[in-house]
């Protein structure tokens, strides 16, 4: 419903902050890790999560896009709440708890305040597949500047490879090799791996 506030910071606080758009101040739920980002800052665009319940209604809010996602997908599990996902985000930085989620690492996870083993469990169960896709989707957006794997990723796709597969045989290659010299050089290494 709001997918972000872009206004002045009239309040902060460890767990809220007002930030003000058109005269209009939105109160605010944060976490840490955001409360960290924007401590320094007046103006600012918070993402933001409207969280609906019979009993009440909430916006949430997140410096960036990956915390506002894995804001949501915590929440999607069964038994975790906007609290426990926003302590979540608090205890741990994003890529901690994605990186947790993908290694099956059920002793980060539960070290969360409100997670036991069996949330724990569940969490690294569920979202397991999600984080994956998203962290794939986040690596290939932060790589299409670069023209050269942009190129080699359409002449793997025209050659009938899987967008999915191209997509991590290219990132492999560039990950793992400092000096491909043109996307000819990409093409085969991110081949042989295919």
């Amino acid at each position: 419903m709001i997918a972000y506030l872009n206004g002045t910071i009239t309040f902060k606080n460890p767990t809220y902050l007002i930030i003000e758009c058109n005269q209009i101040g939105y109160l605010v739920n944060i976490s840490l890790h955001t409360y960290s980002q924007v401590q320094d800052k007046e103006k600012q665009l918070i993402h933001t999560y409207y969280h609906v319940t019979e009993n009440s209604l909430a916006l949430y809010g997140f410096a960036d896009e990956l915390e506002k996602n894995l804001f949501v997908q915590l929440i999607s599990v069964s038994g975790i709440g906007p609290s426990t996902a926003r302590m979540a985000l608090s205890s741990l930085a994003p890529s901690e708890i994605q990186r947790a989620i993908l290694a099956g690492d059920v002793k980060t996870v539960q070290s969360i305040k409100g997670v036991g083993p069996k949330s724990a469990q569940r969490i690294i169960l569920e979202l397991r597949d999600k984080v994956a896709k998203t962290a794939a989707s986040e690596t290939m957006s932060a790589t299409k500047g670069n023209s050269f794997q942009e190129e080699a990723l359409s002449a793997l796709l025209a050659l009938g490879f899987p967008r999915a597969s191209a997509e991590k045989a290219i990132n492999q290659v560039a990950n793992t090799e400092n000096t491909i010299s043109g996307v000819e050089e990409l093409i085969k290494k991110a081949l042989k791996l295919l």
